[in-house]
């Protein structure tokens, strides 16, 4: 069963007089497990799309079933319940707490969610350690590069283990060299089970992906499997 199925998005905005269309009619479906890159040029509703799979935001028609489920039909807190624990976030700028150490940043979500404080330091350890970051625990984000605090942000994304994680431009802010460490563990992840969506708008970081969703004036242009 897929765990992503979009049925003709739609998202309008109006602008005063002016209606602009950020998706027109997207249909696309996502199995578990999959590693897939959603390409496309800045304006090409490649962050619309991201932003409606993510339940941060709602189409302006069409449906959208995640794991099954309708998510037009869940209220505040079902979708507030998806976007702690079905969806890892993962963004271009960290959005780190710049007081606390990157263990208690990868807590955050699992404090969101009530779980008592033994527990939680150790699941966010758990995470630490798989995105190989356990010397750093107790830093925070001004004493880690740039990649450790992009590596923090993804395992307080892995942390309630969802079912989808889910990145926005993860090496916009990044050298070269630290993009590919990253993307690096991006396979890993994949490798060992979990599925991903990438959003960019560069070539090489979509070339990791298995599966390439190319999005064009809010259309899909291109859907293209890449070989291993």
């Amino acid at each position: 069963m897929p765990i992503i199925e979009t049925h003709d998005l739609w998202k309008t905005y109006v602008m005063g007089t002016e209606e602009i269309h950020a998706l027109r009619g997207v249909s696309i479906s996502i199995d578990k497990g999959e590693y897939v890159a959603i390409m496309g040029p800045s304006g090409s509703g490649k962050s619309t799309l991201m932003n409606l799979i993510g339940c941060l935001d709602t189409p302006s028609q069409g449906s959208y079933l995640l794991n099954g489920k309708q998510v037009s039909q869940m209220n505040d807190n079902e979708l507030a319940h998806i976007r702690n624990q079905e969806i890892g976030f993962v963004f271009q700028t960290f959005n780190l707490l710049p007081r606390a150490s990157a263990l208690h940043n990868v807590e955050l979500p699992l404090i969101y969610a009530g779980m008592p404080s033994k527990q939680r330091q150790q699941r966010a350890r758990e995470a630490l350690i798989k995105v190989e970051l356990e010397n750093r625990m107790t830093h925070r984000p001004n004493e880690l590069s740039g990649g450790q605090r992009q590596r923090v942000a993804i395992a307080r994304a892995l942390v309630n283990d969802p079912s989808i994680l889910l990145a926005d431009e993860p090496t916009g802010n990044l050298d070269s060299k630290t993009g590919v460490e990253i993307m690096n563990l991006f396979e890993r992840l994949y490798a060992a089970g979990n599925t991903i969506i990438l959003v960019t708008h560069e070539p090489d970081v979509a070339a990791h992906a298995k599966r390439v969703i190319s999005i064009r004036d809010g259309q899909i242009e291109k859907d293209v499997k890449q070989a291993a």
